[in-house]
């Protein structure tokens, strides 16, 4: 089932990838940007993140807390996701995706964007990706979630470059940016 604004976000306690608690609903923060990523080694999820990451101190001081989930294992996000400002979740048996309604489709590869950002994503990290836990089609999303847990806005992916940018995020949240990628 997809959720939608006004919805109450599942609530989940989990641990980071570093061990860290985090919560949702999270009364510390404003809001809570959720986002579901592909596999750990994903050239496109990564030059996204590096992107997001590029612009965290303000999301931060918009009162925004981000957790990134990845259908992957501890093991393997610690190679690509260790150096991420933000939270990062593994969830290789995918518990979290299916709470929240996230879903993987042939789609996943259908925009030429893709190969695009996939090819910027292995320029910047230098790196091919060695191996695609629980596949290649994963398709992201994205929930921005008030302190109380009820999603604010939402956004599921069409494909596996369709999710939001930092502009998006603090849109929603109702900041506006204060520079453009």
């Amino acid at each position: 089932m997809k959720l939608t604004p006004g919805d109450a976000a599942p609530a989940f306690s989990a641990r980071t990838i570093r061990g860290k608690p985090v919560r949702l609903p999270n009364a510390q923060a404003r809001f809570v940007h959720l986002q579901f990523r592909r596999f750990a080694g994903c050239p496109v999820c990564n030059f996204h993140l590096l992107t997001m990451g590029r612009r965290h101190a303000e999301i931060e001081a918009a009162g925004i807390h981000q957790v990134v989930f990845f259908h992957s294992s501890q093991e393997e996000m610690l190679k690509y996701q260790a150096q991420l400002p933000f939270d990062c979740i593994a969830d290789l048996e995918k518990k979290h995706f299916r709470a929240f309604g996230v879903e993987a489709s042939g789609r996943a590869l259908l925009s030429l964007r893709i190969l695009w950002k996939g090819f910027r994503g292995v320029l910047a990290s230098r790196r091919l990706y060695d191996k695609a836990e629980n596949g290649i089609l994963g398709l992201p999303a994205d929930f921005l979630v008030d302190a109380q847990g009820r999603v604010v806005a939402c956004k599921y992916g069409a494909h596996a470059d369709d999710q939001w940018d930092a502009d998006d995020v603090l849109r929603h949240a109702g900041h506006v940016p204060l520079h453009r990628d």
